[in-house]
This record gives structure tokens, C-alpha cells and sequence, in this order.
């Protein structure tokens, strides 16, 4: 079989499970167990790491907040860009997920990541001014909140950081660029670059050098609370992979 038809098999087997996913009709992360559907040759010929480490920028020594991480299919390649004098934070809501994310965590042997187990959009997303690079691949269609998730992706940047917002075909929670542009705006967020086409973009979106949320529209951080259940411990952990 050559590439081609082996490519267009994986995208129709793509298109049939999306309908099945898109009948429950509420925004809901994918399950662990199609995690299959993160990794595979279209999404790595589409929305792999490379292309997203040379979209975003992101450089060795960088602090990156990767926003629903999944199984690490992103936050892996990320954690070796950014190197030793880097931090990942890889958040998500699913516990299976993340049990397979710190298998591979430990076989990598890698040291500058960080786990932490939330929900963007509910409050646990409480950093502020930490971090050079947030990434959303495939991520935002699946969070109820998304203004409010946005905005606190907005506190967590620092000033001059940027969104990276990357959108695949046929991801059931597809989100278009212009919804993804509206909503960035809405939550305070300036353009900077858009990369791709309608099946497969990234839209980066940057936090202006002065930032003022509008009184009201998001509460403030909680306090510190334990790494890995909901919240970290401090701005970028306290040392250690896995803080559980």
C-alpha cells in the first residue's frame, strides 16, 4: 500500500469514529481509550511537533503550558525542545491519560515536566505571568467554558506570550478560525500569525505587554492547593516529574 491510499484510509477510519464521537453533541475530552486518534500519520503529517515547535517559536529554556496534553504525543517532544533550563506543564483532566503520560515520562527520562491533573475553564489554571508558550492542539472545542478557560490562559502567559491554538479536520470538536480568533479577541488576546489551511491551521495569539482583565470576568487564583490532584504547588512545581 503505498503513502497516499494508506493516508486517505486513516482519515476516513477518522471521519467514521468522529461521527460516532459527534453524536453525543457535548463538549467532552477524547477518550483514553481513542487515544489511537491523537497519534496517528495524519495528525503527525498535519499537527505534528515539529511543525508546532517551529510554529510557536519555542525555544530551549522556555516555560510551556501544554493544555490537554493526552497520552504526551506533543508534551514529550516539547519537554527535549525546551531542555533542561525548560519546564512543561502538562495539564489535563483525565486520569488514564495521564498514567500513560508518566509511563513515558519515566522511560524518556525526562526531569522537566510536570503533571497536573484540572479542568481549564473551572478555576484550575491558576498561574500567573509564568509562562513564554501555551498550546491548545485539538483541545478548546472540548472545554464548556471557553471564554473563561481563555482568560486564564491569558493570566497564566506572561506578558508577550503566546497562545498557540492548533485546529485539525476531522477532529469532531472542530473549532473554525474564525471562532478561534473571535474568541481569543474576546478574552484579550492580540493577533500574531496563522499558519495552514481550513483542514488542519495553528492561530497564535499573544498576551499584550499590558493586560487588564475587564473587572469581573474571571475570579482569582485560588490559593496554592496540591500538584497532580487539581492545582500545582507552586508557579512551576517544586522540582520533580510527577508531584503525586
Amino acid at each position: 500500500m503505498t503513502k497516499l491510499p494508506a493516508l486517505l484510509a486513516v482519515v476516513l477510519l477518522l471521519l467514521m469514529v468522529a461521527a460516532l464521537w459527534r453524536s453525543r453533541r457535548n463538549p467532552h475530552p477524547c477518550p483514553w481509550w481513542l487515544r489511537w486518534l491523537l497519534e496517528n500519520p495524519h495528525m503527525k503529517a498535519v499537527a505534528g511537533p515539529s511543525v508546532l515547535i517551529k510554529r510557536m517559536h519555542l525555544e530551549p529554556g522556555m516555560h510551556l503550558l501544554d493544555i490537554g496534553c493526552g497520552p504526551g504525543r506533543l508534551t514529550i517532544p516539547f519537554a527535549r525542545q525546551v531542555g533542561p533550563t525548560g519546564r512543561v506543564i502538562a495539564f489535563d483532566t483525565q486520569e488514564r491519560m495521564l498514567q500513560v503520560l508518566r509511563a513515558r515520562l519515566e522511560q524518556a527520562h525526562l526531569e522537566n515536566v510536570e503533571i497536573v491533573r484540572g479542568r481549564a475553564g473551572e478555576g484550575d489554571i491558576q498561574w500567573e505571568s509564568v509562562f513564554d508558550r501555551a498550546v491548545l492542539v485539538t483541545v478548546l472545542g472540548e472545554i464548556p467554558n471557553k471564554t473563561r478557560a481563555l482568560q486564564e490562559m491569558l493570566r497564566a502567559l506572561k506578558p508577550g506570550g503566546i497562545l498557540s491554538v492548533t485546529e485539525v479536520l476531522p477532529d469532531p470538536d472542530y473549532q473554525s478560525r474564525g471562532t478561534v480568533a473571535r474568541l481569543a479577541a474576546d478574552a484579550g488576546f492580540e493577533f500574531v500569525s496563522r499558519h495552514g489551511n481550513l483542514l488542519a491551521f495553528t492561530l497564535n495569539v499573544r498576551k499584550p505587554a499590558s493586560t487588564a482583565l475587564k473587572a469581573g470576568s474571571i475570579s482569582p487564583a485560588k490559593p496554592p492547593g496540591q500538584a497532580e490532584e487539581n492545582v500545582p504547588k507552586t508557579a512551576l512545581g517544586s522540582g520533580g516529574r510527577n508531584s503525586a
